[in-house]
């Protein structure tokens, strides 16, 4: 079946770089028997079928035996024929098959071009073939499992739903457009409001659980900030269970940014421990405080620690003045051992407090609920599957343009647009209605061979 994206015949190296049991290439295109045959000294492999075969040089010469798998289009990944060398996992004999492939005549894959191919070939829609890099990009089992379903249609048949309840509703809204004499009765009989209503609660539902699918693919960076000494270090080595980054007594040790990543209920968590923060006239100490304040800037969620003894301090308001108003924060109290303070949440002139001791891991696990918690993550149901940045920007726009539509609606015309506007944003999820450029940028980050 003649493909719909471009008669080039691509390849690529599909397994992982460095030396491994089995190394897989991958080839898409049109017609690729004679490729098939080329590669194996005549062979004609058997649709679905592994197929034990020496490849063989331009010159005739054996370059590696494996399995040969062809899938005919259209049933194949892409839609177009597809061809699977499974040969050795050495990088050079991998790089030898490689380079046979481009003398036959195909060129090297871009980044996600199977997965684009498979996209523009109608095997897959948009947020499907993002699923594909999620999955493999996965950091916890609970993001793995969201992945996969994302990629079988769990969020799609979401969006096509609701996408195809829009047009529904836009069908009647503007069939009344020729009756304008009646529509405002028209549209009240057969309750329009109503069913706008029912979609517009439909998309909530599917916008919260969206949320939590982002939050599971996006993780969230957590900083850990405060004057030196007051056991930033001790506490990072706590929540990653290891011994991570240094700690001693004398002040300042940390003097550049350290970084973990744990799992927190299947949310992966990016921890920063950064440089304590005082005056001082230590040039290497000054740039370390700088990354601080640069990771602050880009963090989800700032953990404000402070000696349990000590309290809140005018040097701890000097810090809290800088960190942006609009950060989450929670204030640890740490220390807790040696003040002899009760360990556990409270409310304390209006803050946030958690006294724990990082030294001990009392209090420990009550932070990383409540780090879930500051993120808005409620736990991965069975339901959940995962999202993208992009994919919570187009509901929150359909989210909008169904409020005007509701707040408008005598206005048909308006109302109409409005609904159509909706549709659009939400199908931009899926690929129904999505620029080129975007295409572009989407599958540029997947990588080499998927």
């Amino acid at each position: 079946m003649p493909s719909l994206y471009a008669p080039v015949t691509i390849c690529a190296i599909a397994t992982a770089p460095g030396r491994g049991g089995v190394g897989v290439i991958r080839v898409s295109g049109r017609d690729l028997l004679p490729f098939a045959a080329a590669l194996t000294g005549g062979k004609q492999p058997k649709p679905r079928y592994a197929t034990y075969t020496d490849f063989y040089a331009a010159d005739g010469e054996a370059i590696d035996n494996g399995l040969l798998l062809y899938f005919p289009g259209p049933n194949s990944f892409t839609g177009e024929d597809v061809l699977e060398l499974q040969g050795h996992g050495g990088p050079v004999v991998l790089n030898m098959l490689l380079t046979r492939c481009l003398q036959l005549g195909a060129r090297l894959a871009e980044p996600g071009e199977f997965s684009k191919r498979a996209f523009l070939n109608d095997k897959m829609d948009l947020a499907q073939a993002e699923s594909v890099a999620d999955l493999i990009d996965a950091s916890s089992e609970t993001a793995a499992r969201s992945a996969l379903k994302s990629l079988k249609g769990a969020f799609s048949n979401e969006i096509h739903v609701l996408v195809d309840e829009l047009i529904t509703l836009r069908m009647l809204v503007e069939a009344t457009l020729d009756f304008p004499e009646e529509e405002i009765d028209f549209l009240k009989k057969a309750d329009a409001l109503g069913k706008l209503q029912t979609l517009r609660q439909r998309l909530q539902q599917v916008q919260a659980t969206a949320r939590q699918g982002a939050i599971l693919r996006e993780g969230m960076h957590v900083v850990l900030v405060g004057q030196p000494n007051v056991g930033k270090s001790s506490l990072m080595n706590a929540l990653a269970g290891d011994d991570i980054a240094i700690v001693t007594d004398i002040a300042g040790t940390t003097r550049d940014t350290v970084r973990e990543e744990i799992v927190i209920d299947g949310v992966p968590v990016h921890i920063i421990d950064t440089a304590g923060l005082r005056d001082t006239d230590d040039v290497v100490e000054k740039i370390g405080i700088e990354r601080t304040w640069q990771a602050v800037e880009r963090a989800d969620v700032a953990l404000v620690l402070v000696d349990s003894r000590e309290g809140v301090t005018a040097e701890v308001e000097a810090i809290l003045e800088r960190i942006p108003p609009q950060l989450p924060r929670l204030f640890i109290y740490n220390k807790a051992d040696l003040s002899g303070e009760t360990i556990g949440m409270a409310e304390e002139d209006g803050r946030s407090v958690l006294r724990l001791s990082a030294r001990t891991h009392a209090g420990v696990d009550l932070l990383k609920a409540r780090l879930l918690e500051l993120i808005g993550y409620s736990g991965a149901s069975e339901g959940v599957f995962l999202a993208r940045e992009r994919h919570l920007d187009a509901i929150r726009r359909a989210a909008e343009h169904m409020e005007l539509a509701h707040t408008d609606w005598e206005m048909v015309e308006i109302f109409a647009e409005e609904l159509r506007l909706a549709q659009n944003a939400l199908s931009e999820i899926t690929g129904q209605f999505t620029p080129d450029d975007l295409l572009g940028v989407i599958f540029s980050r997947f990588c080499i061979g998927k």
